[in-house]
């Protein structure tokens, strides 16, 4: 939970999802109407995920009240959302259409009969009356609170445009005011809908066996333990752990991944994911509210509250940017006739400059650009925990990798078997019963080796096993006492090792290899070299990262040699080996120290501190690791580290477009005050000029849900 609703006091936070939000001034007086209900302590609004947070009692029906102003629709968190009639067909849009035609109408009978006539007069008004009668409701009440947003400077200037006769031009500006908030409205519910689809991903109720019996339940009442039954072709409605079955998942709307991904007995699957062709029984292991889809969308939610720094520049520049406009607006209107100026020219001229001087635009430029950004990131399995971190990401310098487990799977695997004499199955199913009784990390592998290639060294018999300290291990087959363990042990051994496989072990120790040495008192007879395999995707990436001007760094507790050849292999542009967490910590702050803008990419678990002291803590597979979700500023769900280039391409742009945004909307403004100095400015273009703006500005932003890996 972000610090904005942790600040809400833990007593009982009630959480409602709101409809009908159009700007962020809109969310903020709601917020206040809120909090002044009886049996309300606090509330707070997160305007990008469209909910507000209550602390105390309160009923559905005093929010909507609460609400009355813009219209508001409140429901349940949990409730299912309910169908929006289209946009055409909506009430607001109707009265727009009625105006319209009054304007239509009132405009010809001016021409027909002179624009002092009476009828095109009433036509005028009766249209501002239709058009404009919620924003003249919500301009008086803050007028009489001494609140100046859009609602209040438009309604001062309408009506100030009716007092000194200029009815046609009022009517325009009302409707004009109508179709463009119409407009912002369904851009901004179309920037909130890539969330709204993540709550849609997974059923709202699955089939679920209780003892003998099978039942379809909603997903509120199915609990821990469970057993959820998953045809071919459904979406899984639980997390939980498979046990009985194997399926191939579509994992794609939580971990991004496209490839879908084979899942069997006691491996874990997500709520949201699709089963393409077996039938799963899964065990459900979480509630509802805690699967990890459930996280991802609290969490992206969270996001969407958190302030950038520009929005929060935005925030405080408008505070005292409205007022200013104001006085500005009574000084025009008000000094020039005083010096002999025409009245009813220059209160026009004030009223169009309050218009124009309303910051609607600058208002919305950053947020909308952060909810779409992080929504989109959302649907392609990275989450960002906050505007803040989208536009840290933009900035970044420096890239820190953790070697195991992020640019390297973090499993052992043999990559060759060198063989002097006798066969190799034989030799290698001989080394994996001797193994089999190893603690080593490296046994393992070859343990695995031996299973891929269906060797059956369970039943070979082993006896007088022994561990020889640090060097390797011991034992009897077939009567014949072998050597397992690192080159130094044989050396011992037999005094020296023949140069021709000296040579080998080097070489392939060089190559940032582990050999391991099977032999007897007298002879060597394999070496088998194994490492810790690179991903399929860590060079293509960093390549990637690389191109776009960022420093690429691999940090590691491994020895230098092992360090440098995996370094050389996936191409970073500089290795840091034989660190100790601490070490890793140190050099996060070093590279802080010269960048600024640092990154470190781990898997969130030992990489903590690392992860806490950058600029950005990237976490690797987010999917069923809490730690991760919980310590990283962005977590890639899938253990896939193609996402990192994507999130910094979507983060720059988004950087761009949150400046095109503030520059474009104080750039217009501009612009149009300058009008005043010739007398040029009208109300039409007042309200193009802000309306024009705001739209553009959410136009922009909208841009962002087109950017692809």
């Amino acid at each position: 939970m972000s610090d904005q609703t942790a600040k809400l006091n833990e007593q009982e936070l009630k959480a409602y999802r709101v409809q009908g939000f159009t700007c962020a001034n809109c969310a903020a007086i709601f917020e206040d109407n809120v909090k002044d209900l009886p049996g309300v302590q606090n509330a707070k609004v997160n305007f990008g995920a469209s909910k507000v947070y209550v602390q105390g009692n309160t009923t559905i029906e005093e929010l909507e009240k609460a609400g009355a102003f813009e219209n508001l629709k409140i429901r349940d968190e949990k409730e299912q959302k309910v169908e929006r009639e289209p946009f055409w067909k909506q009430k607001e849009n109707i009265k727009v259409y009625i105006s319209a035609i009054l304007l239509v109408v009132s405009w010809f009978l001016g021409e027909q009969y002179g624009e002092e006539h009476i009828l095109p007069s009433i036509g005028y008004a009766a249209s501002i009356l239709i058009g404009g009668y919620s924003l003249f409701i919500k301009g008086l009440k803050n007028l009489s609170r001494l609140l100046f947003d859009m609602n209040t400077l438009m309604t001062i200037a309408i009506i100030g445009a009716a007092l000194i006769g200029e009815w046609g031009e009022g009517a325009t500006v009302v409707i004009l005011f109508a179709i463009s908030e119409a407009l912002e409205r369904y851009s901004m519910d179309k920037a909130r809908q890539s969330i709204e689809s993540l709550m849609d991903i997974a059923p709202k109720e699955a089939l679920i066996r209780r003892g003998n019996e099978e039942m379809m339940i909603h997903v509120d009442e199915i609990q821990v333990g469970d057993i959820m039954i998953v045809k071919p072709g459904q979406k899984l409605a639980m997390d939980g752990i498979v046990i009985k079955g194997t399926s191939t998942l579509n994992q794609a709307a939580i971990t991004g991944e496209s490839v879908p991904v084979t899942k069997t007995i006691d491996e874990e699957v997500f709520a949201g994911t699709l089963n393409e062709e077996g039938l799963l029984e899964v065990k459900v292991t979480k509630r509802v509210e805690d699967t990890t889809l459930s996280k991802i969308i609290h969490l992206v939610e969270e996001a969407q509250a958190e302030r950038a720094p520009s929005q929060a520049f935005v925030d405080k520049f408008a505070k005292y940017y409205t007022p200013v406009i104001v006085i500005l607006a009574l000084l025009i209107a008000v000094i020039p006739p005083l010096f002999g100026g025409d009245w009813s020219e220059w209160v026009y001229q004030g009223l169009a400059v309050l218009v124009v001087g309303c910051p609607c635009a600058l208002v919305v430029s950053t947020p909308v650009a952060v909810v779409t950004a992080i929504g989109n990131a959302a649907k392609n399995g990275v989450l960002i925990k906050g505007g803040i971190h989208l536009e840290e990401a933009g900035h970044l310098k420096a890239i820190a990798f953790d070697k195991t487990g992020t640019l390297t799977k973090g499993i052992p695997a043999v990559t060759d078997i060198m063989i002097y004499g006798g066969n190799e199955n034989e030799q290698l199913t001989i080394t994996a019963a001797i193994e089999k009784g190893s603690q080593h990390p490296l046994a393992s592998a070859i343990m695995r080796k031996a299973e891929e290639k269906g060797l059956d060294f369970n039943d070979v018999i082993v006896e007088d096993f022994q561990s020889i300290t640090g060097k390797g291990v011991k034992a009897k087959v077939n009567n014949e006492m072998y050597y397992v363990g690192s080159p130094a042990l044989f050396e011992e051994l037999h005094g020296s090792i023949e140069s021709d496989r000296k040579q080998k072990i080097t070489e392939m120790q060089t190559q940032g290899k582990t050999v391991m040495v099977l032999g007897t008192e007298k002879a060597i007879l394999s070496l088998i070299a194994v490492a810790d395999e690179i991903r399929e995707t860590s060079k293509e990436v960093i390549g990637k990262l690389n191109n776009i001007g960022i420093e690429t760094v691999m940090l590691t507790g491994d020895n230098k040699r092992t360090a440098s050849a995996i370094g050389k292999q996936v191409g970073v542009t500089d290795i840091k080996a034989d660190l100790l967490p601490e070490d890793k910590l140190n050099f996060i702050k070093e590279l802080r120290g010269k960048h600024q803008s640092v990154a470190m990419v781990g898997d969130g678990v030992n990489d903590a501190p690392a992860l806490a002291a950058s600029t950005v803590g990237v976490a690797m597979g987010g999917a069923g690791t809490d730690t991760a979700l919980e310590t990283a500023d962005i977590a890639l769900m899938s253990d896939d580290l193609s996402k990192l280039p994507y999130t910094i391409k979507l983060s720059r742009k988004a950087l761009v477009i949150i400046k095109q945004n503030i520059t474009f909307s104080l750039a217009i403004k501009l612009v149009a005050l300058l009008l005043v100095m010739p007398g040029w400015l009208t109300l039409w273009i007042a309200i193009f000029a802000d309306m024009g703006a705001t739209l553009l500005v959410t136009l922009n932003s909208l841009r962002l849900l087109k950017v692809k890996e």
